[in-house]
């Protein structure tokens, strides 16, 4: 077995390595109520990369009754995907960000970093996958390029939305066009300077008529001075028509995914929490995300607990901080989120999916997996997470694959998205819940005149037998 793990030899090194703490089970990682452990304070967390390695003739673990398949291979970094009305897929491929290293720690974090991601250039580009005949072979085309680092995707009254990681632009598209019609019309600047967190997650309103990006902070905890953090760690509420923004929600560190719950248009989202304060701190989260609702970072987090690295500190901001709705577990870095539908089978009819692209920073690997977090009627339940897609990390932690974005068909599918890998991968129940039908009101009609007798007249004796 091979770990890209980092281990300190010299005087610096040793310096560096009071960071270093072995991961330890607290007893409550999930839901929303959190064991919180006391933060583990250094220059430098424990950092352990694993190693990549091949399929070969593996394959994810998914729950019996359910088969996972492979639909699109050798993709450049797929990201993001959504479902476009005729069931063609498209996805979002590329990689971005251009902040500078912040000596020593951005050098040797990031070198640790980059061991446990693709090789594969970035893409920067649309691809779109269509199982033209049923059969469950997609064809892949390339819907755009030259793109910048495209992320997050929505489909709005005909139009195609991509969140790039510098700003928002639009597409045209009828149903089952394979190929941009031209270039895409920018409809808003998003913040990319620096770009320390530069996936701008996206999804639209139910109405159609506003857009959620996602905008991580362009620092760990305010290394680069709180000047390089303005319109950073926000939600932002754009006008899909006119490109108008205004914040829509603040203090989320870095917002990776979003999604509107189908039966109570609430937003939720995803969020990366911070690092430094030890393996089992800051937790990863899900939340519904409030209007006007500010989450705590960089003073605070998991509502009011206090972090000490920010100076200088604001009572006012902390004492208004808002407790997300549930705890992930720390450093799993969720990337996607999708509600399921009832066409996902009775357990996994309501709830979402979140892809957990996996740690990097803490000596026991956590996340590489696909979770499901149940819902009952609309409120999220305080049950664990469960594996739905898992297998991607191996016995002896190797990396196999990274789930990223997570995508539900409505006709009973789980899209994943797999940065490693460059695969999408495909979950459906081998007995699909049998769908519905609408109830249909049967149309009134006049009883026709007969020569039948009235109900309270004698009938005549006609000495036949009765039918049975």
């Amino acid at each position: 077995m091979k770990h890209f793990t980092l281990r300190y030899t010299t005087p610096l090194a040793l310096l560096l390595a009071a960071s270093g703490a072995n991961a330890f089970d607290v007893e409550q990682p999930f839901g929303p109520n959190p064991t919180l452990p006391e933060p583990q304070r250094g220059l430098l967390p424990d950092m352990t990369v694993p190693e990549p390695a091949e399929w070969g003739d593996r394959m994810p673990t998914v729950p019996e009754g359910y088969t996972i398949t492979r639909i699109a291979s050798d993709l450049k970094v797929p990201r993001q995907t959504i479902m476009l009305p005729n069931g063609d897929i498209l996805v979002a491929e590329g990689s971005g960000g251009n902040a500078p290293a912040l000596k020593p720690k951005d050098v040797i974090a990031g070198y640790i970093k980059d061991q446990g991601n693709t090789s594969v250039e970035s893409g920067d580009r649309l691809t779109l996958l269509r199982d033209e005949n049923g059969d469950g072979n997609y064809e892949q085309m390339i819907f755009a390029e030259d793109l910048n680092a495209p992320y997050g995707l929505a489909l709005v009254d005909g139009n195609i939305y991509v969140a790039n990681q510098d700003a928002l632009v639009r597409f045209d598209y009828e149903e089952g066009q394979t190929e941009a019609s031209g270039p895409p019309e920018v409809i808003a600047q998003l913040p990319s300077e620096i770009n320390h967190h530069w996936t701008k997650a996206m999804t639209a309103s139910a109405d159609g008529q506003y857009l959620y990006v996602g905008i991580g902070s362009n620092s760990n905890i305010t290394e680069r001075g709180m000047e390089a953090e303005v319109n950073r760690a926000e939600v932002w509420e754009i006008d899909a028509e006119t490109g108008a923004h205004r914040p829509y929600a603040t203090g989320l560190r870095n917002p990776t995914a979003l999604a509107i719950h189908p039966e109570t248009d609430q937003l939720w989202a995803v969020v990366n929490e911070r690092d430094e304060l030890g393996p089992d701190l800051v937790p990863d989260y899900l939340t519904s995300v409030q209007e006007g609702g500010f989450y705590g970072w960089p003073y605070s987090y998991w509502g009011q607990h206090v972090d000490p690295r920010v100076k200088p500190e604001d009572p006012e901001k902390v004492a208004s901080a808002i407790a997300p709705d549930y705890s992930l577990g720390s450093h799993v870095a969720p990337l996607g989120l999708a509600f399921s539908t009832p066409a996902m089978g009775e357990e996994y009819a309501e709830g979402v999916f979140v892809g957990e692209h996996g740690s990097w920073n803490r000596a026991d690997p956590v996340g590489y997996k696909v979770s499901f977090i149940p819902f009952n009627n609309g409120q999220i339940s305080d049950s664990d997470p469960i594996d739905f897609a898992s297998g991607f990390l191996t016995d002896d932690d190797r990396a196999l694959g990274r789930p990223v974005g997570v995508t539900v068909d409505p006709e009973g599918a789980l899209i994943i998205a797999d940065d490693l890998t460059n695969a999408i991968w495909r979950v459906t129940p081998d007995n699909p819940p049998a769908q519905l039908a609408p109830e249909v009101e049967e149309p009134e009609t006049e009883e026709p005149e007969t020569d039948e007798p009235e109900a309270d007249a004698p009938a005549e004796d006609t000495d036949q037998p009765s039918e049975s």
